[in-house]
């Protein structure tokens, strides 16, 4: 079985501990933490399994990397903190570990990455013998290989359309929703996420990513944004209030413009209450979804609803690109060393999964 460290235990690490054990070809060999609190922790405890695995959680980098472990889940963020965030994956590839991580957004599309974070994932590589594969917690399948396959069932594709559609008051990371995205605040008040080029920054790599598996060229990638203003104060299970003028919804798109057209979109819709913007796209029911649209003929509609921790969706969203992410961690190891992206690596079918026991 392949030594598998996670790093970071927050809304990704969680699943990822509970991947990485319900894995067939895969064991917890190591857990690191950044919070002191959490130092001495058992890896059961920290995954929410409700049993201990017999791995306490360190913050000891170097004592990890030192055991030579085969694979490394990398689930710290990498939002506010990509220098550090890439600094500590290339030390577990030097360490010769093969690397999946949704931390560093450059690397989605990683042919056509900045050489600020492809170069030295690349001597990381040529140095240690280690791999790295990148893809989203948006999920990342949800923008590259599911609305490619959808894509291939059509007789003609004249847009294709990625939706997350979430309520974020599920989503248990208060500074991220009140100040990265901006909840809460004031309409004046600029959130670092919905700042221009951000998004194309973080989900435009995944844009290009569709248009080369297409074999089209972009003529750019344009951004869209709207802000809704929530009518009433509104209470949240996890986040206490968000006040009446403040903002309560935004929506944007990152397209992929084909001779003058938007032909590969993806668009965000995410609320902090239901009741903010009823007009824009809504999920089924529940906190959330995604969905792939392609229109043409004929036209295409696939919603996927997954729930974790409960009836959480958002922790669902997080588990499932999780899953695509540990579950490419095998063939990775077994590939040469290399930088990879999800045109690389295959989705592959639950292969000694199906009936095994719920972690």
């Amino acid at each position: 079985m392949i030594p598998t460290v996670v790093w970071g235990t927050g809304n990704v690490g969680r699943a990822a501990i509970r991947a990485v054990e319900a894995h067939p070809a895969l064991r917890i060999a190591g857990v690191l933490v950044h919070n002191p609190d959490k130092v001495g922790r058992d890896a059961g405890d920290l995954g929410g399994l409700g049993h201990d695995l017999g791995v306490a959680a360190t913050d000891d980098i170097d004592a990890v990397l030192a055991t030579g472990p085969g694979a490394v889940v990398y689930a710290a963020s990498g939002d506010i903190r990509p220098d550090e965030a890439l600094a500590d994956i290339v030390r577990a590839i030097r360490a010769g570990a093969v690397v999946v991580t949704p931390a560093l957004y450059a690397l989605y599309d990683q042919r056509n990455a900045p050489p600020e974070f492809r170069d030295p994932a690349l001597a990381a590589i040529a140095d240690g013998g280690g791999s790295l594969f990148v893809s989203g917690v948006d999920p990342g399948w949800g923008n590259d290989v599911l609305p490619l396959l959808i894509s291939g069932l059509g007789t003609t594709v004249d847009v294709i359309r990625c939706q997350e559609i979430f309520d974020y008051s599920t989503y248990d990371q208060e500074d991220s929703v009140r100040y990265l995205v901006g909840m809460g605040q004031p309409m004046e008040y600029e959130p670092l996420m919905l700042a221009p080029t951000i998004p194309t920054m973080v989900w435009g790599g995944q844009v290009r990513l569709m248009a080369r598996a297409l074999g089209v060229e972009l003529d750019e990638i344009r951004e869209t944004m709207a802000r809704r203003a929530l009518d009433t104060t509104v209470s949240t299970r996890t986040m206490g209030e968000f006040e009446a003028g403040t903002q309560g919804a935004v929506r944007f798109e990152v397209q992929g413009i084909v001779e003058g057209e938007p032909r590969i979109v993806i668009e965000h819709v995410t609320r902090i209450h239901p009741s903010c913007a009823p007009d824009w796209p809504t999920p089924p029911d529940g906190d959330g979804a995604h969905r792939v649209i392609i229109e043409g003929r004929p036209r295409i509609e696939v919603t996927i609803e997954a729930t974790d921790e409960g009836e959480n969706r958002s922790a669902g969203g997080n588990a499932t690109a999780v899953g695509r992410l540990v579950g490419a961690i095998d063939w990775l190891v077994d590939a040469d060393p290399g930088l990879y992206d999800a045109l690389d690596v295959p989705l592959r079918p639950a292969v000694g999964k199906l009936g095994r026991k719920q972690p």
